[in-house]
């Protein structure tokens, strides 16, 4: 039998069931608002108007989520505390024209989205999900969680130096998916097939957002079980976790000094300019709304953003075994070692002395240990919603996340425990 963890796992496996029922962002939204509906939390819709009523709210766009709770007779000018995180992860995702084929093969035509380790989904079973538009301009999600799809990759035999000079991929001729068999490859037939499998008529679906995921659900790995194995963790896993915080505090009944936020945005993994991405205009714009359906002026909302914090919570880079001169010599996170704050002088990551303040305040109440995060100096750093956040709504701004290895892997790695570690450095955060 394996050793238990010195955590309770329920959190962990929770995050499981969030990563398998969430392939694709649209399904992320409506998977973590479905849990706040359970928290009592009700959808606004941005074309009608806002009342000043207290309660758990949210907003829905596309695939992002904004959802905040007031508690009674909170004045205009109460600061709020974000949590920030994005639904999208890197994958493969299907062009306008999507059906192809070559020498008797039906393949299906995609786009390389974000940054992802392309060798990973080689050689994988994967599906497809996403988003239908239908020709009444409502939308319907989709996910086809069985085997439908394989990037085979090139035999050695055919490849005889693939070890030894390593793997060379071009992203338009090698990352098509096969998904069948046939000469006449005919336009339409993944569209329909689509219908098919999602109760529609012929020609309904006039628009799509669709994309690729392996459909090998998260487990838990090694002989204690003390790590993660699991899709999309960059960065559902932050994603899960705030959802959890803003849900337990606003179900805690305590009281609550600032206004406590998620926001979970698409479009991060490139560069997040979008209606739906961190450098759009929707955080401000819910929280404006906020602040004057609760009777405020621009005074109470300018005073409300200066002392608003906002922790940007995303996965980082683990100390990696086999490639430890990747990383600074002095820092060196390990899962399972508690969350980590992020730091960049050269604005990367928003994290300043003050952030770091208030992060290590919250872990301190929640008997959280935390970790420092920084890039090699030969090495350019990654960036997060973090400065973005910062610059666009002038709120001070923390970057974290969970260590992690494999990021932008088809499949990543995390610590068992630092899920729950997470989740309750967010909660003492957003209690303030």
């Amino acid at each position: 039998m394996s050793a238990p963890s010195r955590f309770d796992r329920g959190h962990t496996d929770d995050l499981m069931s969030f990563l398998t029922a969430s392939p694709s962002p649209y399904h992320a939204v409506a998977t973590a608002a479905e849990r706040l509906e359970k928290a009592g939390f009700r959808q606004v819709a941005e074309t009608d108007a806002w009342d000043g009523t207290s309660g758990g709210k949210y907003v829905l766009r596309g695939g992002a989520i904004v959802a905040w709770y007031v508690p009674e007779g909170t004045a205009p000018h109460t600061p709020f505390r974000i949590i920030g995180a994005h639904t999208d992860s890197p994958n493969l995702r299907v062009k306008p024209l999507p059906d192809t084929g070559a020498h008797g093969w039906r393949q299906v035509a995609v786009e390389i989205y974000g940054g992802p380790l392309l060798n990973s989904w080689l050689d994988r079973d994967l599906g497809l999900s996403g988003r239908l538009t239908l020709r009444d301009g409502s939308t319907r999600l989709v996910d086809i969680g069985r085997p439908l799809l394989r990037v085979p990759q090139l035999a050695i035999h055919l490849d005889r130096a693939v070890n030894t000079d390593g793997l060379k991929l071009d992203k338009q001729r090698h990352i098509q998916p096969i998904w069948g068999l046939g000469g006449d490859v005919r336009d339409g037939d993944l569209i329909a097939f689509l219908e098919e499998e999602s109760g529609l008529s012929a020609g309904e679906v006039t628009g799509w957002d669709l994309m690729v995921h392996s459909i090998e659900p998260p487990a838990y790995l090694g002989r204690d079980e003390e790590l993660l194995a699991g899709p999309r963790m960059d960065n559902l896993l932050s994603v899960h976790a705030g959802t959890a915080a803003l849900a337990a505090v606003a179900t805690s009944g305590a009281t609550l000094p600032y206004i406590p936020v998620l926001a979970a945005f698409d479009h991060e993994e490139n560069g997040s300019q979008s209606d739906t991405g961190a450098d759009g205009p929707l955080l401000g714009t819910v929280l404006e709304r906020s602040v004057f359906a609760r009777g405020g002026s621009y005074e109470d909302r300018a005073r409300a953003f200066a002392g608003t914090v906002c922790l940007s919570s995303d996965t980082g880079h683990a100390v990696h075994p086999n490639y430890a001169e990747r990383h600074d010599p002095t820092h060196h996170p390990r899962v399972n070692g508690g969350p980590i704050l992020k730091v960049n002088v050269n604005n990367r990551y928003a994290t300043d002395g003050s952030g770091r303040a208030v992060f290590a305040a919250a872990c301190e109440k929640a008997g959280v240990p935390f970790q420092s995060f920084v890039s090699n100096n030969s090495m350019p750093c990654g960036t997060t919603i973090g400065p973005i956040t910062a610059a666009r709504h002038g709120i001070r701004t923390v970057d974290i996340g969970v260590a992690i290895l494999s990021m932008h892997s088809a499949r990543e790695l995390s610590g068992a425990d630092d899920p729950y570690l997470l989740a309750n450095a967010l909660v003492a955060f957003l209690e303030g």
